[in-house]
């Protein structure tokens, strides 16, 4: 099962690390390696948050969730993404990005660098989204129930995650972006690049976490109706219209998960140049990393570890939040990585052993009762 699951991930680390030695030598080697721990502990929240959508997917998207949707990792977020927004923010052609990727790696970071502000703005209302729908759905399983209680009550209230982040932006744009930090020590006003950033990610959420949800609740209303609409199928001689139907879900779902990775991957990313300003570096440590997360996520899955324990699922959305949070403070301030990787583990940390406790007791309970039967029935 493990080699299964991770086998992809076993052959992308070999590649990857006898790829950095042929580019940069031993030096390489080891900053890959450094860049896939990194990337990993930075991950592991999103993993969990990818298994409780992957789940409902097939195991064809899963495949493709394991193959296309590295590609778009690796190549996408973690090579191309960078030189995308240093051409958006330089103003400059992509050949001319490329250029100075790789062979202008200071000039190269400082861009990047320069460009944080509106990817961690992008990023944070992004992550903050997804916790804020989260903590103020009513469900029947809480875990820290005294502030999910009264959180799902509020929750009622129509659009209050949207009105909430919207606050949310609007003061980060008012404090952190007038005094965002350029390269160099200067100080220049960013409040209306983070404030656009901002608002693209609540409408990225919005649109591909609509979809997403709009085509999961019509392949639920349309299981109900399975039967009917097979015979109707038949006597019409065409393919059962809950066909399409499973696609389009799996698709926008499958959208979504990019979009959410990419969210994750931002912190990663931008961390990365502390390490390493070569591109090429960043993106085969990065990729490596990449690629277990999405292995974790589909193992979660196949060993139904999110329904055996069953608060993990609510500790990494905890550890969203807090990466949003993370994500809009450092528009000014620089946090180290290490604060940001721990923050995740430690809420997923807590989370798991709570859910341990509860299986404790739960199965207590269960032995108590059934020994309560046998003595009655004696």
């Amino acid at each position: 099962m493990v080699l299964k699951t991770f086998g992809w991930s076993f052959a992308v680390t070999a590649l990857g690390l006898v790829a950095a030695v042929f580019y940069g030598g031993w030096a390489a080697l080891g900053l890959v390696a450094i860049l896939s721990i990194l990337e990993i502990s930075l991950s592991f929240d999103n993993a969990v948050v990818n298994a409780g959508v992957l789940k409902k997917m097939s195991e064809f998207w899963q495949k493709i969730f394991l193959t296309i949707g590295v590609l778009i990792a690796v190549f996408g977020m973690r090579l191309i993404f960078p030189v995308v927004i240093v051409a958006i923010t330089a103003k400059i052609g992509p050949i001319e990005a490329v250029d100075l990727a790789l062979n202008n790696h200071d000039k190269y970071e400082q861009l990047v660098t320069d460009a944080h502000p509106a990817i961690a703005a992008f990023g944070g209302i992004f992550l903050l989204m997804i916790f804020l729908d989260f903590i103020f759905e009513d469900r029947d399983i809480k875990w820290l129930g005294w502030i999910e209680r009264p959180l799902a009550k509020l929750g009622k209230v129509d659009m209050l995650s949207a009105c909430i982040a919207l606050i949310v932006l609007l003061v980060t744009a008012a404090t952190f972006a007038v005094h965002a930090h350029q390269y160099g020590g200067e100080h220049v006003d960013k409040s209306g690049t983070v404030l656009t950033a901002g608002i693209a990610g609540l409408i990225t959420y919005m649109v591909v976490g609509g979809l997403s949800g709009y085509f999961e609740n019509k392949l639920e209303e349309d299981e109900e109706r399975e039967h009917e609409a097979e015979e109707e199928a038949r006597k019409a001689g065409k393919p059962v219209s809950a066909v399409k139907l499973v696609g389009r879900a799996a698709f926008f779902m499958f959208l979504y998960l990019e979009v959410l990775d990419a969210s994750f991957s931002f912190d990663g990313v931008i961390g990365a140049f502390a390490i390493s300003n070569d591109p090429v570096v960043i993106a085969l440590g990065l990729g490596i990393g990449a690629m277990y997360v999405r292995s974790l996520t589909v193992y979660l899955v196949r060993q139904g570890t999110l329904d055996d324990y069953v608060y993990l699922e609510h500790g990494a959305h905890y550890a969203i939040g807090a990466l949003a949070v993370i994500l809009l403070v450092t528009i000014q301030y620089e946090i180290n990585e290490v604060i940001t990787g721990l923050v995740g583990v430690v809420l997923i940390a807590w989370s798991f052993w709570s859910s341990v406790r509860r299986n404790k007791a739960l199965a207590t309970a269960d032995l108590c009762a059934i020994s309560q039967a046998d003595g009655t029935a004696a």
